[in-house]
């Protein structure tokens, strides 16, 4: 295989780091070591407890979404990621009748704001039933499909009032609650490699994590600096430039429900540069078409 072809040394199973002088990584009793190891064990779906919510187990993640073998009629997902955004449009888009639940009152709110708001606004524009403000108290089996008790607090109100309501005969209950990293077992703290409060190793913006000679690329290592603020931060805010538009596109030019497309350009330095400019000897060769 194209491993082999490489000299690439493939070996099977469940690595952890020794308490070896140097980064040593141990698979089946024999100990391996190099002057680089890189950490790439990825992460995986967050799921609640049955302590957590009643009934919890009975619902899917993502990963469970790609074995259902038919279209759910009702979905009910859970979540404001980009993962749970993106399962339910994909459910409603194919025809079910898909309710999202959301904590607060936007989904990706870890994205850049313009993109938030938006893609809060296309997704009820669209047809998905947005729950804002709402978490599931508990799910429940009967002959009709899933019943999922809902409750929702507005927070405006400064009291402890809730809004009790439940989603009946749900074929589907997709949690898209996060992703958890992928090191339990790796034994990482051992190298005193440093994570943090939620288990992502920390690296710089070079992939370095606190131990040298040791790196980590991917979901193990958490989110990537996405937005303006965090680019006006690391840059300078006199050295980052916004433009940003909406419009409808043709596509959507004669339909009933418009669809926006919208637009963020963030550009560095004084010259506003995106990509690679005539300066640095671009050629024909250097672009995509």
């Amino acid at each position: 295989d194209a491993s082999s072809k490489a000299k690439i040394q493939t070996i099977h199973g469940h690595a952890r780091f020794t308490s070896d002088p140097e980064p040593t990584v141990e698979v089946h009793g024999k100990k391996y070591t190099a002057p680089h190891i890189l950490i790439a064990t990825g992460g995986q779906p967050s799921m609640l407890t049955e302590a957590e919510v009643p009934g919890a187990s009975l619902g899917i993640t993502s990963d469970g979404f790609f074995e259902l073998e038919t279209l759910p009629k009702r979905s009910v997902v859970v979540g404001a990621g980009y993962i749970a955004v993106e399962m339910a449009g994909i459910l409603s888009t194919l025809g079910s009748k898909t309710s999202l639940i959301i904590r607060q009152n936007g989904v990706l709110r870890n994205f850049d704001s313009f993109i938030s708001i938006n893609c809060t606004q296309g997704l009820q524009t669209s047809g998905v039933d947005l729950w804002k403000n709402s978490q599931v108290k508990s799910v429940c089996k009967t002959d009709k499909g899933l019943e999922v008790t809902i409750v929702t607090r507005d927070p405006e109100k400064n009291n402890d009032e809730e809004k009790i309501r439940t989603i009946q005969e749900v074929d589907c209950l997709l949690w898209a609650i996060g992703r958890q990293p992928n090191t339990f077992g790796l034994n990482i703290r051992q190298m005193a490699v440093d994570t943090d409060e939620k288990g992502h190793i920390v690296v710089d913006e070079f992939q370095n994590t606190s131990r040298a000679g040791i790196y980590a690329v991917g979901d193990v290592c958490g989110k990537a600096l996405l937005t303006p603020e965090e680019a006006v931060n690391s840059r300078g805010k006199e050295n980052v430039k916004i433009y940003k538009t909406s419009f409808t596109p043709m596509y959507h030019a004669i339909t009933s429900r418009k669809s926006q497309c919208i637009m963020k350009l963030v550009c560095v330095d004084k010259e506003e540069k995106v990509g690679v400019t005539s300066s640095q000897g671009c050629k024909r060769s250097d672009f995509f078409f």
